[in-house]
């Protein structure tokens, strides 16, 4: 019999999840030689680091997404498991390389990157994302790059220096609809996160957000969010089912059952945005290498 594994905390005593959020164990030999990788060369991974369900699939097959910046975040989001602080005050010079090592070791093809907020950075850290593109790009002829950037704080020349050296898709998450940020994504602003996505298509980059539900929201609300995604010439929108890491995180308001994320992504596509990709399981980088 195949071992599954439980991908959320119960939301309540004694509330079971849903049969469609049961994944398979990771395991197999690329799984562990990934793992290997990472480790020899000092990198975290969002995959590990917030706890996401398709770690197993995707590192089975040889992909990850490296965290970079650090693993310590100065922003404290209820629905995130990445550890909360003040990060240290000098930026690693040295991870791009060691990305760029780990990513052609691994023989990929299409490298994903993202990162803590390092807000007490009035670059916010983007120079490191620069660097990361140059180095993969030397690292490995004809890849391909997405970068999962945070807001800066609105600081645009921060953005531009990402913008500057490019990736191939530059993705920026709205995470959830403009009524939850107060209690789900506290020092973020929804309008900022929308600013930013529009000057990333105002450039000529190819743009992503993702967001999850299950946390409170209205189905009429992730339609008025879809619809700003539209306006604001989003290219690619991912919505998964949020998942709670641990008790001290953001309960689970609902199960969103997967006919829902199946009405999602039809509305979606049909109000214009290119590339919906949703499903309960589904994460920002899921899929990633489809969205260039």
């Amino acid at each position: 019999m195949i071992k599954e594994l439980d991908v959320i905390e119960k939301s309540h005593p004694g509330e079971r999840r849903p049969d469609w959020l049961r994944v398979k164990l990771p395991s197999g030999e690329k799984f562990k030689e990934v793992s290997e990788t990472l480790q020899k060369n000092n990198l975290n991974t969002v995959c590990s680091e917030a706890r996401c369900p398709n770690m197993g699939e995707c590192w089975g097959a040889g992909t990850a997404t490296f965290m970079i910046l650090g693993d310590v975040c100065t922003r404290s989001c209820s629905f995130c498991a990445v550890k909360t602080g003040r990060p240290p005050s000098d930026l690693d010079w040295d991870e791009p390389r060691r990305v760029a090592d780990a990513a052609a070791k691994m023989k990929l093809k299409h490298v994903v990157l993202t990162s803590v907020n390092r807000d007490e950075r009035k670059d916010g850290g983007a120079p490191i994302f620069a660097e990361c593109h140059r180095a993969i790009r030397e690292a490995i002829e004809g890849v391909t790059i997405e970068s999962l950037i945070p807001d800066f704080r609105g600081v645009w020349d921060a953005l531009q220096i990402v913008i500057d050296t490019p990736p191939d898709v530059l993705s920026h998450n709205l995470e959830t609809v403009p009524r939850l940020y107060r209690n789900v994504r506290p020092q973020a602003k929804y309008e900022r996160s929308l600013e930013l996505l529009q000057r990333v298509k105002d450039q000529g980059l190819r743009s992503k957000t993702g967001i999850m539900v299950g946390l409170g929201e209205t189905r009429e609300e992730v339609i008025r969010l879809m619809q700003d995604c539209a306006d604001h010439n989003v290219d690619v929108l991912t919505i998964g089912q949020y998942m709670q890491p641990t008790k001290m995180h953001h309960p689970v308001v609902e199960w969103i059952h997967p006919d829902q994320f199946a009405e999602y992504k039809e509305i979606g596509e049909t109000l214009g945005i290119e590339h919906v990709e949703s499903g309960p399981l589904v994460r920002s980088s899921y899929h990633a290498e489809r969205h260039v």
